[in-house]
């Protein structure tokens, strides 16, 4: 596992149910709400000054979304692709990766496809039954309550950079 984890250069996440809790929140003019984790957004932010790129693809379109994405610095977003192999794929070879160069987080059956195609299939400890036999590695926080910074933290810690992201944060 740690020669697979060691190699990957590029993290995907689904947002609603990992980056997020799953929950759709309805405002009373009908806008639709979502609930992030701020320690899975810096995470994210640790993983880029770590080189780790962070990715987004999300079968839903929302501008809620957007915003923290773009707040987040997140440049490769992609909303709106319930099949996501095919872009995962595109994306792949644009960024002159392999999918061994990869790690994908997810929770629900749409993400089975990319799950099966990566180096590190992950997922968040709330995924259905059937993604979960698909990762390698499972989170211990449910998702919108941290898994993200978690799957970041294994990513980072097992590639030997956690400890040092650590020490510029604390100097």
């Amino acid at each position: 596992m740690r020669e697979i984890v060691e190699n990957i250069k590029l993290l995907v996440c689904d947002v609603d149910g990992v980056m997020t809790d799953g929950g759709l929140y309805y405002s009373e003019e009908g806008q639709i709400i979502k609930r992030f984790c701020v320690q899975d957004g810096l995470g994210i932010k640790l993983a880029q000054h770590a080189g780790l790129e962070i990715a987004v693809i999300t079968g839903l379109v929302s501008r809620a979304v957007r915003k923290r994405i773009e707040g987040l610095g997140i440049c490769e977003y992609h909303e709106g692709h319930r099949e996501k192999g095919g872009l995962l794929k595109e994306l792949v070879v644009r960024k002159g990766l392999s999918l061994s160069q990869v790690a994908y987080l997810g929770d629900d059956w749409v993400d089975a496809a990319p799950m099966r195609m990566v180096g590190l299939p992950m997922a968040v400890k709330n995924a259905q039954p059937e993604i979960k036999r698909l990762a390698l590695w499972i989170s211990s926080k449910r998702g919108g309550e941290g898994a993200v910074r978690e799957a970041i933290s294994f990513i980072l810690r097992a590639q030997g950079k956690l400890k040092g992201v650590w020490e510029r944060w604390i100097d």
